[in-house]
């Protein structure tokens, strides 16, 4: 499978080692990248083709994906409309509707449609992270086999039935790690409340929470089957879980994730218009 990048940025980058790492074969992957010194340190990192153009040898993939700013995207992909031909287009730029990159890669009347339309969160810079896939339905079930096994390279994936819950994706886990980020800046700061010095009061805050994920994402139980049992009557859970409860923070919470996503639905609408 042979598979070119629309750009070199960080997520590119973690696609590019975690694929290597799990047996894709540099030779054949390619990167278009407008920065001389991204093109550069590409190649010399990864062993990989980088290039300045759009070249013959660039579009000659099975698979093109595109790794630019969501704002970059109308004018990275216009040297290409009119030019793919059965290629599989993965697009990683939160927003972006299917629709939109299919006209601009084709046009009004004829948009391109193979395309599979992702969103990983930055996690995946370490290889643990969570991608939310959607794919027109004119992708057949290998094209869907090759996204997933693309996007499983910095970490795990779920499919979406509906294009419109893309926008939930980036609410709840494209910006999800930074209302953990969030969570951990509190619970340091709780720390350093109760006369903890500064780095003992962060290493308590993130290895709880690194703790608790880990033990949620192996157990068979429900989070809050997982809260109730740390949580004994009258206790000093109890008393800390009945603040936040008053404060509203569950709630908050679930609000904070619907601007987020309500604020992706905006983004495609201004983004999507010709």
């Amino acid at each position: 499978m042979k598979i070119t990048f629309l750009g070199g940025g960080n997520m590119a980058i973690a696609l590019i080692g975690g694929m290597i790492e799990r047996g894709f074969v540099a030779q054949d992957i390619q990167v278009i990248e407008l920065d001389a010194d991204n093109r550069e340190r590409l190649h010399k990192r990864f062993g990989v083709r980088a290039t300045g153009v759009a070249d013959a040898q660039a579009l000659a993939c099975d698979v093109l994906m595109l790794a630019v700013k969501p704002q970059q995207m109308k004018a990275a992909v216009a040297p290409l409309a009119g030019a793919l031909k059965d290629v599989l287009v993965i697009s990683i730029a939160a927003g972006l509707r299917l629709g939109d990159i299919g006209r601009w890669l084709g046009s009004a009347a004829t948009p391109y449609s193979r395309i599979v339309r992702c969103m990983p969160n930055t996690p995946a810079l370490i290889g643990a992270g969570i991608t939310g896939l959607y794919a027109d339905p004119s992708v057949d079930a290998a094209g869907k086999e090759a996204a997933g096994r693309i996007l499983a390279a910095v970490g795990s994936t779920v499919w979406i039935e509906d294009e419109a819950q893309m926008d939930g994706v980036t609410g709840v886990s494209g910006s999800g790690p930074a209302y953990v980020f969030h969570f951990i800046e509190a619970l340091e700061a709780a720390g350093r409340a109760q006369g903890f010095d500064e780095a003992t009061a962060r290493k308590l805050a993130i290895d709880t929470v690194l703790g608790a994920a880990r033990l949620a994402a192996g157990s068979e139980d429900a989070p809050s089957v997982l809260r109730e049992k740390v949580t004994s009557k009258g206790g000093t859970t109890a008393a800390a879980l009945a603040h936040l409860a008053q404060a509203g923070w569950h709630d908050t919470l679930v609000d904070a994730v619907a601007a987020a996503a309500d604020r992706g639905r905006a983004l495609g609408d201004e983004l999507g218009k010709d």
